[in-house]
């Protein structure tokens, strides 16, 4: 069953015909659809199904009707390829095709503006308003060719650099009828050549000659800076030369960064492992992003700034109209799109929408703290930080990976619980970007069907935490916990503080237990009250005091 998205949108019959018809709220979906990146629009089939209605019939010239009518009402809106659809079970809907306004923002009639952002179609204001426009003419700086240059001008060994990356790589990034093209074909396909033969400022960014990358007017420049612990800059190194392709850049600045290659050593048994304090696929995945995402149209450098305890990699721009910091890891919005596909086909970074889930993947493994993003209206800054792992997390981690096969989101949500120790509901649900503390599920997967991870409390109070009998079957030597200890023995403990301490308050109970959160004690104490094992002395509800029966 295929889920509505950013790109998918599905109506109820009721909303396009007869006398419910609501075309007003058509159009704004068409609206929305079409400022984001398009997509398809389904009439005829509820929300939360998969068919029509087995009896529903599609009236050909009602559809043409409804399709000339929302042309009226959707201002600078495509609509194409409008099907009658004749599903499985007889039963008929009408798609439409919306195409994307690149260069124009989409309006309704009455002249409001409404992006796709997600399953959500929100009204745009402001100084969204402004970052809308601005990302419009952002689209097409890529594909510009204010320059004239043909290919015959280009740089040769630049030309058979890209196509040979083109040609070796996978086929799951470029198809063998791509690689088949010749070279004018293969420069052609990926817009660095129009079809004149005139290089595109993308084509001049990939291929040209240091002179002709010059003369774009917003070229590719990298700053790197290190600083002390009192941050005064004690380096500084520049790539404004403009020797190199975006490929070739990023590959030297990781070089000449030294300090983006120191490690911590992590205990592991009779060794030492070195963990590094910036993963190398989070450092590359992290530079192609500034580099793919950035604004061509700002006249400002990457920076990376390299302190003591942290890296931050800037970038001109902020975050594409859609995605949020809190919401990276689950929105999938391109800025600069023929730019990115040539990245994706050379190598320089993953697939659409698979960037911070696999920052997130390898900060997780590592036991390392996740980046922190800033969107400021004119530059975006991701911090990751140094921090050293912590020894036992980093041996847990790498011990299950060796006996269980997890999935990507597994190991970020086990990653996040191994750091915590012991992490609520609400906070896994923060940490994870989510909505819903409902769609924790999907992240949690089989960890707890598996029993390496333990769900203890019900609702917003439930508490996960690491197996106590991963850490032993791991052969780690933890030091208990009352974070990571079994309810059973903690309720064993609260008996033993009782028969110590009778006739204590919650609040008594809780500061000789002060690992855990008062949620965890509260509950327990009920749980242990509703069971008979301890019973309320004296007080009323709100200064009760609890003995051993």
């Amino acid at each position: 069953m295929m889920s509505e998205n950013h790109v998918f949108e599905k109506k109820s019959y009721r909303k396009a015909f007869g006398p419910t018809a609501d075309l007003s709220d058509l159009a704004k979906t068409c609206v929305c659809l079409a400022n984001a990146r398009g997509g398809t629009l389904q009439i005829g089939i509820e929300d939360k199904q998969e068919l029509p209605p087995p009896q529903q019939r599609i009236d050909p010239e009602a559809a043409n009707l409804l399709v000339r009518s929302l042309g009226g009402r959707a201002i600078n809106v495509g609509l194409a390829d409008p099907l009658v659809i004749t599903s499985a079970n007889g039963g008929q809907y009408l798609q439409l095709w919306v195409h994307p306004s690149l260069n124009t923002i989409a309006t309704t009639s009455d002249g409001r503006v409404y992006m796709r952002l997600g399953e959500e179609c929100r009204p745009v204001v402001g100084d969204d308003l402004l970052r809308l426009a601005g990302e419009k003419s952002g689209f097409q700086w890529e594909l510009h060719t204010p320059h004239s240059v043909p290919e015959a001008e280009l740089n040769p060994a630049e030309i058979r650099f890209f196509v040979e990356k083109i040609r070796a790589a996978p086929t799951n990034k470029v198809s063998p009828f791509v690689k088949g093209k010749s070279t004018a074909e293969i420069l052609t396909h990926y817009k660095l050549l129009r079809e004149d033969g005139l290089a595109t400022n993308l084509g001049i960014l990939w291929l040209g000659t240091p002179y002709q990358r010059a003369r774009l007017r917003y070229g590719l420049l990298v700053q790197y800076m290190v600083y002390d612990e009192q941050e005064r800059r004690i380096r500084k190194e520049t790539w404004m030369d403009f020797r190199f392709n975006p490929l070739q850049l990023l590959d030297e600045v990781l070089a000449q960064g030294v300090e983006l290659h120191y490690y911590h050593e992590v205990p592991e048994g009779l060794y030492r492992r070195q963990v590094r304090r910036y993963p190398e696929a989070v450092l590359r995945e992290l530079l192609a992003n500034a580099f793919a995402h950035r604004l061509y149209t700002v006249a400002t450098d990457v920076a990376i700034r390299v302190y003591p305890d942290r890296l931050e990699i800037e970038s001109p721009g902020h975050l594409p109209l859609g995605v949020t910091p809190t919401t990276i890891l689950h929105e999938r919005v391109r800025r600069n799109q023929a730019l990115m596909d040539t990245f994706q086909a050379t190598g320089l970074m993953e697939g659409e929408g698979s960037g911070y889930d696999l920052i997130y993947e390898k900060l997780s493994r590592d036991a390392k703290p996740l980046p922190d993003i800033d969107d400021s209206y004119s530059n975006l800054r991701v911090t990751i930080f140094a921090k050293a792992p912590n020894p036992t997390a980093v041996a847990l981690l790498d011990t299950l990976a060796r006996f269980y096969d997890f999935r990507q989101k597994e190991i970020i949500t086990l990653g996040i619980i191994a750091q915590h120790g012991s992490i609520g509901a609400p906070a896994l649900t923060q940490a994870l970007q989510l909505r819903q503390e409902e769609r924790l599920r999907s992240w949690l997967g089989r960890l707890v069907e598996w029993e390496i991870v333990l769900a203890r409390g019900v609702k917003k109070s439930t508490e996960y935490l690491v197996n106590p009998k991963a850490y032993a079957a791991a052969n780690l030597d933890v030091k208990p916990s009352l974070k990571t200890m079994e309810p059973h023995r903690l309720r064993a403990l609260i008996e033993e503080d009782l028969r110590a301490y009778p006739d204590s308050s919650l609040a008594q109970i809780h500061r000789r237990l002060e690992e855990l959160p008062l949620l965890e004690v509260r509950r327990e104490v009920y749980g242990m009250v509703a069971e008979g094992r301890i019973t309320p002395s004296s007080g009323g509800t709100r200064n009760r005091r609890y003995s051993l029966p």
